[in-house]
């Protein structure tokens, strides 16, 4: 890269902050480092800094990735990562993902849904569903809540995705728990939505998924603040039941929905 040192100030910043990519960066830096001005070495170090960041965030990834490595080594072709979400709510289904990722996938940020912002977690399932080599997802509603009991319903949920892709997995990631009548290897990894990218990608796809059925359910069901809590037992959604009862999307078996119905479904 040629000399800068006579490029302004501003116009360096600009280039900076336009600059997308490792190599573009690392040239700007060195096309820095003999710039006299102090301003031109204050963006050489914050250069530096992303760089420095940019490489903390490869080795997370990588690590995010360890277990399928080793899978993948020992002869496995197909690998899939399995969550689900919406065991606490007071009201909605629990939906299940299963994601199967290629060999090389680009998803910087990518984490368990929990510790995503929403803005983060929205760019992230758009992206998943970009890479992904087959991704499902599935929903369990409140009569098979109440008729399996919610540990159950979450493991049913699973289940289905997994039958849902159009690959079929060699070996199944799993959060914590263990799926029955897979007919797949699998291995359950206790918070393994922060711990492996399998994981994690099908944690994210089903968060959006259950928060975008919750906003529409707000829609179908006004008062509750559906939209706001996603069916959480908070102060607000319990004030509404107290003052509304249930309605058809409550799951009638948890104390709080029973202690509270009164006659009637909205």
């Amino acid at each position: 890269m040629r000399d800068l040192s006579r490029v302004p100030l501003a116009e360096l910043r600009r280039r900076v902050h336009a600059a997308r990519g490792t190599r573009r960066l690392a040239a700007l830096r060195s096309a820095l480092e003999g710039d006299a001005r102090a301003g031109a070495r204050s963006l050489a170090e914050e250069i530096e800094k992303q760089l420095a960041s940019d490489r903390a965030e490869r080795r997370r990834l990588s690590r995010l990735f360890a277990l399928r490595r080793r899978l993948v080594r020992d002869g496995t072709r197909c690998v899939a990562g399995v969550d689900e979400v919406g065991v606490g709510p007071l009201a909605g289904p629990v939906v299940a993902a299963a994601v199967v990722l290629p060999d090389r996938c680009a998803l910087p940020g990518l984490d368990d849904s929990k510790r995503v912002s929403a803005k983060d977690r929205a760019r992230l399932d758009a992206v998943i569903r970009q890479q992904a080599t087959a991704f499902a997802i599935a929903e369990v509603w409140n009569a098979d809540i109440e008729r399996l009991n919610i540990y159950w319903a979450a493991l049913e949920a699973m289940r289905r995705c997994v039958a849902g892709l159009t690959v079929r997995p060699d070996h199944v990631l799993v959060d914590a728990r263990t799926i029955p009548q897979l007919g797949i290897p699998q291995t359950s990894i206790v918070q393994g939505d922060a711990r492996d990218g399998s994981i994690a990608a099908a944690s994210i796809l089903a968060k959006v998924h259950r928060d975008e059925l919750m906003r529409r359910m707000d829609e179908r069901h006004p008062g509750y603040g559906f939209a706001r809590h996603k069916g959480y037992g908070t102060a607000e959604h319990l004030e509404a039941l107290r003052r509304l009862g249930p309605c058809r999307i409550h799951r009638r078996g948890f104390a709080p929905v029973a202690q509270l119905s009164i006659p009637g479904l909205r």
